[in-house]
């Protein structure tokens, strides 16, 4: 669980992140999940972006793909979130206490 000074932390360097999955009409689904999980190994934090023609709005979307990949949602603003899960051998974030 993330304190609010790691939610702080983890939001400054995803700002000038560009976001790099959409979910469209189609929602989510296991392919998906899957491209979040490989992804999120690698990076450990990531945005994506929820379009306007979604059944899902991007709290909804967000939490579902934290619940599927073992993520947190780090903020969801407008159309967007982030999402962040440790890496388990990649290591590049160091959180503040």
């Amino acid at each position: 669980m993330l304190n609010s000074k790691q939610r702080s932390y983890l939001r400054s360097l995803a700002n000038p992140m560009p976001s790099l999955f959409q979910v469209g009409k189609g929602g989510v689904g296991e392919p998906m999940f899957r491209q979040f999980d490989e992804v999120l190994e690698a990076r450990e934090l990531i945005k994506g972006n929820v379009l306007k023609n979604s059944l899902l709005g991007a709290r909804e979307a967000a939490e579902e793909i934290a619940a599927a990949v073992g993520a947190e949602v780090v903020s969801v603003i407008g159309n967007r979130f982030t999402l962040y899960r440790r890496s388990k051998e990649n290591q590049a974030i160091f959180l503040p206490r």
